[in-house]
């Protein structure tokens, strides 16, 4: 397709304002299923981007962490902490060097045996499933097994964001909204900037 159906426009089609007319005289709902992956940068973060829009509407926020370290302390628990919102960190900090994979994959599955039973506890309008993506991409649950799993549990309005690299076919195939962040240019990579607080942490 050209740049000009897909870049930036200053005005718009008849048939696209024909068709959000459309959507918006339908009123049609459903609780999203929205998958953050590719290997840029910001997948969680623009998750919790979406935590502090709907946190804007009172909504009821939570989530699970399933790599970082279940005593971490980064800005991002520490701000929503202070907003009352739920995020658990429940892995045991996880790096591609891991010494124990027995353990890191024990707590990752018990991550989802806890965000199975958060998802159909009726107390959340949006869900996070933090870097998520490994769990299904190293093997560790089999994605068509999830996919089923949240096709029959989920509640229609609950909205769940998934992040993580490596997304597998069956979770994209699945969801509604699927954003791929693509790394151009990273401070590490080419300036060799360490991780900065505020920034990264």
């Amino acid at each position: 397709m050209s740049q000009e159906e897909h870049g930036t426009q200053l005005h718009s089609t008849p048939e696209a304002q024909a068709r959000r007319e459309a959507v918006r005289q339908e009123q049609r709902k459903k609780g999203l299923v929205m998958v953050h992956t590719g290997n840029g940068k910001g997948k969680t973060t623009a998750a919790l981007g979406v935590f502090l829009r709907a946190w804007g509407r009172d909504m009821r926020l939570g989530g699970i962490q399933f790599f970082k370290h279940e005593h971490a302390n980064y800005g991002e628990l520490r701000a929503l902490k202070r907003m009352g919102v739920e995020l658990t960190p429940m892995g045991d900090g996880f790096t591609w060097t891991s010494r124990d994979m027995d353990e890191t994959q024990a707590k990752a599955l018990h991550g989802w045996a806890v965000a199975q039973q958060k998802i159909t506890s009726d107390q959340y309008d949006i869900f996070l499933l933090d870097e998520f993506t490994y769990v299904l991409h190293f093997g560790w649950l089999d994605p068509n097994v999830v996919v089923a799993w949240l096709q029959a549990h989920k509640p229609p309005m609950l909205h769940i964001i998934i992040t993580g690299r490596d997304a597998p076919p069956a979770l994209i195939a699945y969801a509604d909204l699927v954003t791929e962040m693509r790394e151009v240019k990273h401070p590490f990579r080419d300036q060799q900037i360490k991780a900065q607080q505020g920034i990264e942490f």
